[in-house]
């Protein structure tokens, strides 16, 4: 059986740590690199419920996109059972579980993040968005069609329980995707000749800005942006280590949810 330092330098094999951006947490964050593994648990985020799921189907290693500690956004400084980082990352000591995450790498990987969310929406011609940092990707319909035809195709393809668009009055036909929040990226799309750009977490002004340049502006949310990527992962620990059974959470789902008014 392999171990968890196995199993995380063969990802790091996929999506290498120095292509990680400099702020980024990335690899084993929590675990016994030695410890073997027969069971991998993969999810795009490590929580107490995907934890107890681990646990509960004797997975010794979570595999997950986003790092479960120490990202900018949330530096780590007391592990207690009264802060909600504190109990994860007890939880998983107390369990035994390792949790291996490859977060800004695998957005910028060959086949990573970022071309599954192109194939799962069906664009040909994939390549790298140019002034992107490696990390978004363009491609084309096979057909141009209406701004409100593709965000149906969107809805449907990333199994989003809703999304938000803004017109900026163009058929949609050359796409530029960036998983997660890329709202940044939006010019660089314009440049690249993209009439139409899908991401997640834009905000208002963002949406205004797109509308004003021309751009069509999809955000699709963050969790069905970047999901896509753990049926890759998974199939990649498959072939790699046949000997393992790698699993895809069944309980980790998105949080968000849409009540919807007015059109």
């Amino acid at each position: 059986m392999p171990t968890v330092r196995e199993i995380e330098r063969f990802l790091y094999g996929l999506a290498p740590r120095e292509t990680a951006m400099e702020w980024d947490n990335v690899g084993l964050l929590v675990g016994d690199p030695e410890a073997e593994a027969t069971r991998i648990l993969v999810s795009l985020d490590i929580t107490e419920d995907v934890v107890r799921e681990a646990e509960e189907r004797g997975c010794q290693v979570i595999v997950a996109h986003h790092p479960v500690m120490n990202c900018t956004w949330h530096r780590v400084q007391t592990i207690r059972t009264d802060d909600f980082r504190g109990r994860l990352l007890r939880l998983l000591v107390k369990e035994n579980v390792a949790a291996v995450c490859m977060h800004t790498n695998l957005d910028r990987a060959a086949g990573g993040v970022n071309d599954c969310l192109a194939a799962a929406l069906g664009l040909e011609n994939v390549e790298e968005l140019p002034s992107g940092d490696g990390v978004c990707r363009m491609g084309t319909l096979p057909a141009p069609m209406p701004l409100d035809e593709f965000a149906g195709t969107v809805l449907e393809a990333l199994d989003c329980a809703g999304l938000r668009y803004a017109d900026g009055g163009r058929q949609v036909y050359r796409v530029a995707v960036g998983g997660g929040a890329c709202g940044e990226y939006a010019e660089a799309a314009l440049r690249a000749g993209c009439d139409t750009f899908v991401t997640a977490d834009v905000k208002y002004h963002d949406f205004l800005d797109a509308r004003a340049m021309g751009l069509n502006m999809v955000d699709a949310g963050h969790y069905p942006t970047e999901n896509p990527v753990c049926k890759a992962l998974q199939r990649w620990l498959r072939e790699a280590f046949p000997g393992v059974e790698v699993e895809l959470s069944a309980r980790h789902r998105d949080v968000i949810h849409y009540l919807c008014g007015k059109p």
